[in-house]
């Protein structure tokens, strides 16, 4: 018990220093390619978010939606990609190949549709090497480029606001 609140003492850590050193240099191009990462306890609609990308004209070959669960044993073998906190080892230490591949991905936009706080969901925005960050309302403003301040369960919200936004900002 006392190595895993040093294992997260760590890893807040390795956040901030992600945070503090972060700069916001979001280009004007188009959106091309999309990351979304779901917490499944929240909102679970892999589908959803497949058939808004198509509305807005972008190929299924260009987005990935990755899911974090908190128990491995509540997985679908539909999703595309999931990863637990087994998954994250000392110091920001991903043990995941594919959420490894997904944080290392040059996303357009990175979508974070969760409201919950979760250690290993904020390390993934952190670390993640997208362009333009999008997030659901969170304490922390320096996660995101945008927040949308909805509930999860809000998605027709969610897509409204966000194509609003997108258009605003020339992404679309």
């Amino acid at each position: 018990m006392i190595l895993k609140a040093f294992k997260t003492k760590s890893n807040q850590k390795y956040i901030n220093k992600l945070l503090s050193a972060r700069s916001v240099a979001v280009s004007n191009s188009k959106m091309a390619t999309v990351g979304v990462i779901l917490n499944i306890s929240e909102y679970s609609d892999f589908e959803s978010f497949r058939m808004y990308f198509k509305s807005l004209g972008i190929q299924q070959a260009k987005t990935k939606i990755i899911a974090f669960v908190e128990d491995s044993k509540d997985t679908n073998v539909l999703w595309d990609t999931y990863f637990n906190p087994k998954d994250f080892g000392w110091k920001g230490k991903i043990n995941n190949i594919d959420l490894q591949t997904f944080i290392d991905t040059k996303f357009d936009v990175l979508i974070s549709y969760y409201r919950e706080k979760h250690l290993e969901l904020d390390m993934i925005v952190a670390s993640s090497k997208a362009n333009f960050k999008v997030g659901l309302t969170n304490e922390d403003q320096r996660f995101y480029d945008l927040m949308i301040n909805i509930e999860p369960k809000n998605f027709s919200v969610f897509k409204k606001e966000m194509k609003k936004y997108l258009t605003v900002l020339n992404k679309l």
